[in-house]
């Protein structure tokens, strides 16, 4: 579906749906005191549209299973984007809940089949991970569960999702996104605090998920390259070039002609060998940055090649570096074993940097940044993204030099 549509239907559908729900939700509270959970056996973790955002979601399922160590756990997302739980191999396939999102009609369709799905399994506990989504303030409260967990706006101009949910949490912007969602499992069953959460959550807490491919996957993935370029030679130093991000937010692009001058000077060096990767939908993109570097076998269209997330895992850790927009595709490097460089600008590394310690941030912390927020659902007005041109050829190619080469 169309982003600015989709924030079209959020502000003026969901607006008013909301503050329905409200009053109804007030009506019913006259005469149905609220249930106190001791310890939750069934939990829906909503998180629908960022797979980035998902695999940030890690540490604060690990810590809800931990804590509730009998609960089944659940997780609602949109169909496009279940690989990126399923990848994180905590919750069974079958509790991995999905929505269609590619039309309004499969929307709604699949919304209402959710509803009353979800109402079955009688949930005990909703955690919205969306910020301030009034779509899943809808879906956490028509989920039926007794307790609702979400951001809420307290002061904040805006914002309105109506009074939806009971367990109301500050979203904190200085806080990176893995602990804003351990923030959400803390306040549970904190009835009394408010608003949440009154505690700090230490760095201890954050987990990574690692995934190790097997020597058998390695050998599939080099395979493919190989039948690409047969001069590939496991001694090459192999460097990932994803000039990509999403449609919902295009301007975190680092200019494309920037990613062609930067190959150029990592393929003076003989045993390099760069791929551009990215989905089947990216491949025009590549391709362009492939007929930039004239064709040079040591440049490797792979938009499209991998089958899954995993196997793009698979890549990464035969790979020795990935130079790569703030997207998903940083988020997935995150679990593997390798060394990535990340460009941030609209956007900022304070919230949703990748997880590990084999991180180079590139960011130019310019005045205006970040321009996308949760605070303006993240719809900028910038068209020029300067924060990301002038982040300097050069500065780059001397990080990967410095790394690899």
């Amino acid at each position: 579906m169309n982003p600015g549509l989709a924030r079209y239907l959020d502000k003026y559908i969901g607006t008013p749906l909301c503050f329905l729900l409200t009053i109804i939700d007030s009506f019913i509270k006259i005469f149905k005191r609220e249930k106190k959970i001791k310890s939750p056996k069934k939990v829906l973790f909503i998180e629908l549209s960022e797979m980035g955002s998902a695999i940030l979601s890690y540490s604060a399922i690990k810590k809800l299973q931990q804590k509730f160590p009998k609960a089944k756990t659940y997780f609602l997302i949109f169909k496009k984007n279940k690989e990126s739980v399923e990848i994180l191999d905590i919750i069974s396939k079958e509790r991995v809940l999905t929505i269609r999102s590619d039309s309004i009609f499969s929307l709604l369709k699949d919304t209402m089949r959710v509803i009353f799905k979800i109402r079955k399994l009688k949930l005990d506990a909703v955690l919205d991970l969306e910020l301030f989504s009034r779509f899943t303030a809808i879906l956490s409260y028509l989920s039926g569960a007794k307790t609702k967990v979400g951001y809420y706006k307290f002061h904040t101009e805006g914002l309105y999702r109506g009074n939806l949910i009971n367990r109301k949490v500050i979203y904190n912007s200085y806080l990176h996104m893995s602990k804003n969602f351990i923030a959400l499992v803390d306040s549970i069953h904190n009835d009394s605090d408010y608003p949440l959460l009154k505690k700090s959550v230490p760095d201890n807490e954050i987990k990574r998920k690692v995934i190790k491919s097997s020597r058998k996957d390695k050998e599939i993935i080099f395979k493919k390259l190989k039948s690409m370029n047969p001069n590939i030679t496991k001694k090459n130093k192999i460097i990932l070039i994803n000039p990509n991000a999403s449609k919902f937010l295009p301007i975190r692009k680092w200019p494309i002609e920037n990613y062609c001058r930067l190959i150029k000077l990592v393929l003076k060096q003989k045993h390099t060998i760069t791929i551009v990767i990215g989905a089947q939908s990216d491949k025009y993109s590549a391709k362009k940055i492939c007929d930039y570097i004239k064709n040079n076998k040591r440049c490797i269209n792979f938009a499209g090649k991998t089958k899954s997330i995993k196997e793009l895992v698979d890549l990464y850790n035969i790979s020795d570096l990935l130079i790569t927009n703030d997207s998903g595709p940083a988020h997935f490097a995150s679990m593997a074993n390798v060394h990535q460089v990340v460009f941030f600008g609209p956007e900022t590394p304070k919230l949703y940097a990748p997880l590990g310690e084999n991180t180079t941030i590139m960011y130019s912390n310019f005045a205006c940044s970040p321009c996308v927020s949760a605070f303006n659902y993240k719809k900028t007005s910038c068209r020029d993204n300067k924060c990301l041109r002038s982040i300097k050829v050069s500065d780059v190619y001397d990080v990967v030099r410095k790394k690899i080469i």
